[in-house]
């Protein structure tokens, strides 16, 4: 292998980043950029797993906002991101690269049930594991589901791709002269309020010792650049080294 820094990782993936420049659903050409910039790092042994939201078609928060009850929301949105899970490994397929989804919720035809143990000899066997349904649970984001798979399966990091190229004071679409950490503490985080995942994820990666990068998931090369130790994004860890 390769001088990696990060040997097992996980990858979280918004629902959002999904659509590309359309207003709903799935567009192809991301899927592929995404395959792209994984099938690199996955044909130089880097064991992979992916969770990916579903507010590209669904957010159970959005539902609740809309008077449907919060619960029955996120559900529909774990269904979401079943069908982004599915896409995503039927392109990583046509790629060259061996894929499993693993469901939280219980749908045999389709996905396989989660199971940790299962879960990492998938990863130990050099198959991308795509990990869907979230928790499993409602009122729990994909992020917290990203913060405890990644933690589970004993990733080295995690890795958050957005739109933007790393943390900022502020939002940088909003303000021009928004600045941008390239090292933060998780508790910074949480004291600054800085909207990079939810506290639950945040205080779960920080009581696991666990550091995140925050890179743009259309920077090309990033996410193999990133496994090699060189400075992408924003590194998050859980206390000043």
């Amino acid at each position: 292998m390769p001088d990696y820094k990060y040997t097992r990782v996980l990858l979280k993936l918004s629902g959002e980043a999904l659509m590309g420049e359309r207003p709903y659903g799935i567009d192809p050409a991301v899927v592929q950029h995404i395959a792209h910039e994984i099938k690199p790092v996955y044909d130089d042994g880097v064991q992979v797993g992916v969770v990916v939201g579903g507010g590209n078609i669904f957010r159970g928060v959005q539902g609740a906002a809309a008077g449907m009850d919060r619960a029955q929301g996120d559900y529909m949105g774990m269904l979401a991101t079943v069908i982004n899970c599915l896409s995503l490994q039927d392109c990583f397929e046509k790629m060259g690269m061996v894929s499993r989804v693993m469901t939280a919720i219980e749908m045999h035809q389709i996905a396989e049930t989660y199971i940790r143990r299962r879960a990492i000899r998938h990863l130990e066997k050099g198959r991308v594991t795509i990990f869907a349904a979230g928790t499993g649970n409602p009122y729990f984001t994909t992020d917290t589901a990203a913060a405890l798979r990644a933690c589970e399966i004993g990733a080295d990091v995690l890795l958050k791709a957005t739109k933007v190229d790393g943390i900022y004071d502020s939002d940088p679409v909003e303000n021009p002269g928004a600045v941008k950490f390239d090292t933060i503490t998780y508790m910074d985080v949480l004291t600054k309020k800085l909207k990079v995942m939810d506290a639950t994820a945040t205080a779960l990666c920080h009581d696991n010792h666990m550091p995140m990068i925050v890179f743009s998931v259309e920077e090309k090369d990033a996410f193999r650049r990133a496994l090699r130790g060189e400075r992408i994004g924003t590194t998050v860890v859980d206390e000043e080294r």
